[in-house]
């Protein structure tokens, strides 16, 4: 690449993790700019621009782009904003970049009641001309609020609507690699000038160079108001102004709290208050759902016992999921020939569907588009002695699990299900080939032309047992659990990163019978908790052959770039960590499957206190615990396990106080 714009890339790159604020750049926090006026609306802030002049809402350009002045070629621009009827033929600008000597338009984001227009400037040897790409019908001038995500790569510009479906158009004039800001300024709300001034509500307007900001905000469970980066004087709790600093502006809004019993919640209530006398709470009614304003804090005080669920057989995984407009599921993987799925009935788990499997260990739930799919990991051959694991998919007639994609796999642990960047991939984890425990785990990726998923990429394992994916902003990661390589359950688990379109080693963790990762946040804190289950060595046998080790913690450390062991933990036999919250607090339940002695153990609660890492504050019976999963209804929180030693599963309640 020329020079100049691999040292952009490399400026570039560390900024992928940092969207840029361009709303924060130009509304200060202490509220010292003049004419911007701060209006609540269905219950969300926005700000009133049209009175302020356009240079006060401008600034320069070497402001954000301080070390390289070429605009990224691959981008997105998020807005939300709301706008009130226009006449049919006003346009009005969101956003310019304005070269200041010549005045040209550099860039734009212009909307007519019509249409939303993105343009640019192109340049040649023929010389220079302006480019316009127009979405049809964007559905903005309806006087409500709307997010809009507008996705830049080379000649695909795609725009998303409230998470809704991209529209994607390929444009004959590409942007261009070479767009100079050099000299230029950033307007908000203006092209420089008077005549088309944004008269609506902007309340988020954010640049993300090298990165389809898209699976940052979707989905969302409230795509018109979904967030990547606003200005700190319109984070502040709708109706609950902090530290009076909203005063700082003109601001307008209206109040009306409901008393009694739970009302509804729908667009004649947006943005009203309700107040639950009987739990002194105070709700707001956002997007159709009540959000609790002001509360008693909600705290885990114990756990009871909600259900036995009796299975085919034993149950070596769970995975419990939802299907919209059916209902909440669990499915369980059971030790013999049949597996099953269960349907939440009036506060119970009841038999729905029996499925065919062949020693399942784990179901994975995941959607691509509208399709639902549920895929097993079956350990065992068929009765053919073929070894198959089934993606199953839901028919929305038959309101059934019917077969869709057979994919050979060697005595599979795991699948998991995961996107980037719109494709979607399933890895499985694949345990052994006869005796040896060395072998290729598989990647393989949805083909939408065939509507299968086909081998993508092989991966090295030994006995592998997991699959964790997860993302640290536009990074993509996939960490597996290795249990055992033929004579030893001590064995480096690896953490791999995507690049290039491949996962490539990042990292790698000493483990002993790794059977689980958990990945899980905790504010801004990341991290990834691993679940070791045997300490076993063929020559060292006698000595060495434990079943109560520590499993471990490891904290993301930026800094270093890598995951840093956080907290050991004692367990026995561990075989899968769960994390979950109630009210604000944090928590983390073992799976302990066997002291060496007994497979009746108690498995144990942690709660995340701070400094002190996570503490011990409940101790659940088991008998050879395999899985956790937490989930919730209306009627509250839940824990379910599955036994690996009898057919029967539990569902805890989580009692709260």
């Amino acid at each position: 690449c020329p020079a100049l714009l691999c040292v952009c890339f490399l400026i570039y790159l560390p900024g992928y993790l940092r969207p840029l604020d361009i709303l924060a750049e130009v509304v200060p926090s202490d509220g010292a700019t003049s004419g911007i006026r701060i209006v609540q609306v269905h219950g969300a802030r926005g700000l009133q621009l049209s009175a302020a002049a356009p240079h006060v809402m401008s600034f320069p350009a070497s402001r954000i782009f301080s070390q390289c002045d070429l605009f990224p070629e691959e981008f997105s621009i998020v807005v939300t904003l709301r706008v009130p009827h226009l006449p049919p033929k006003r346009n009005e600008y969101l956003l310019t970049v304005v070269a200041e000597e010549s005045d040209l338009l550099l860039l734009g984001l212009r909307f007519s009641p019509a249409q939303l227009h993105f343009l640019f400037l192109r340049e040649d040897t023929a010389g220079a001309w302006q480019t316009r790409v127009s979405f049809r019908s964007p559905a903005l001038v309806d006087s409500r609020w709307h997010t809009l995500v507008l996705a830049v790569s080379a000649g695909i510009f795609s725009l998303t609507t409230d998470c809704g479906l991209p529209v994607d158009i390929m444009a004959d004039v590409p942007f261009p690699a070479t767009l100079s800001v050099r000299g230029a300024r950033f307007f908000v709300g203006s092209r420089r000038r008077a005549k088309g001034l944004f008269t609506g509500l902007v309340r988020q307007l954010v640049l993300l160079p090298g990165s389809d900001a898209t699976p940052r905000l979707c989905p969302s469970r409230n795509a018109p108001l979904a967030v990547l980066s606003i200005p700190r004087v319109l984070q502040a709790l709708k109706g609950k102004p902090e530290d009076n600093e909203v005063l700082k502006y003109p601001y307008e809004t209206n109040i009306r709290v409901t008393l009694g019993p739970r009302p509804p919640c729908t667009e004649m209530e947006d943005a009203q208050f309700w107040f639950d006398a009987s739990r002194k709470g105070l709700y707001l009614c956002v997007g159709n759902e009540w959000v609790s304003v002001l509360a008693a804090k909600e705290r885990l005080d114990y756990v009871e016992e909600h259900q036995n669920l009796f299975t085919n057989s034993e149950t070596l995984g769970i995975e419990v999921f939802r299907i919209p407009q059916v209902g909440l599921f669990v499915a369980t993987a059971n030790r013999k020939a049949t597996s099953a799925v269960y349907k939440w009935t009036e506060g119970k788990f009841v038999s729905y569907q029996n499925i065919p499997t062949h020693q399942a260990q784990a179901w994975r739930h995941f959607t691509i588009g509208k399709k639902i799919f549920l895929a097993v990991a079956n350990f065992e051959p068929d009765e053919k002695g073929q070894e198959f694991s089934v993606i199953y998919k839901w028919s929305h007639r038959k309101l059934k699990f019917t077969p869709y994609q057979s994919i050979a796999t060697h005595s599979a642990r795991d699948w998991e299900a995961f996107e980037v960047d719109g494709e979607h991939f399933l890895a499985v984890a694949n345990h052994r080939e006869g005796d040896n425990h060395n072998i290729d785990s598989v990647i393989y990726k949805w083909n939408p032309a065939t509507r299968l998923f086909e081998a993508n990429q092989t991966i090295a394992t030994s006995g592998a047992y997991d699959w964790e994916f997860f993302s640290v902003g536009p990074y993509s990661f996939l960490v597996v659990a290795n249990t055992f390589n033929g004579t030893s359950t001590k064995v480096h688990s690896h953490l791999y990163i995507r690049l290039l379109g491949s996962f490539q080693l990042f990292q790698s963790f000493p483990t002993f019978g790794a059977a689980d990762w958990e990945v899980f946040h905790i504010g801004e804190r990341i991290f990834l908790a691993v679940a070791n289950s045997h300490s076993y060595d063929v020559e060292m046998q006698v000595q060495n052959d434990s079943y109560v080790i520590n499993s471990v913690i490891y904290e993301l450390n930026v800094t270093a770039q890598a995951f840093v062991k956080f907290q050991d933990i004692l367990t026995c036999s561990a075989l899968d960590w769960e994390f979950f919250s109630v009210g604000e607090d944090y928590f983390l339940v073992v799976a302990n499957s066997f002291d060496g002695r007994s497979f009746s153990v108690n498995s144990i609660i942690y709660r995340w206190q701070g400094y002190e890492g996570f503490v011990a504050v409940h101790s659940l019976p088991t008998v050879g615990c395999r899985d956790w999963e937490a989930f919730s209804t209306t009627a509250g929180a839940y824990l379910i396990y599955s036994s690996a030693k009898e057919p029967l599963s539990r569902v805890l309640r989580l009692r709260t106080r």
